[in-house]
């Protein structure tokens, strides 16, 4: 998942822990992780 230009990160001040994936200008793809598996999928917009 954390490959060249997707600046892979978790975001702060989540609980459970929620991370990012950078796919297209300010789009972002958020998530948590639980057992393996993404969960809480959302395509935001981050300016």
């Amino acid at each position: 998942m954390d490959y060249a230009g997707t600046q892979f990160h978790a975001l702060r001040g989540f609980k459970p822990t929620r991370y990012t994936v950078h796919v297209n200008g300010p789009w972002c793809i958020t998530f948590e992780f639980a057992d393996g598996h993404a969960y809480e999928i959302d395509l935001e917009q981050y300016h």
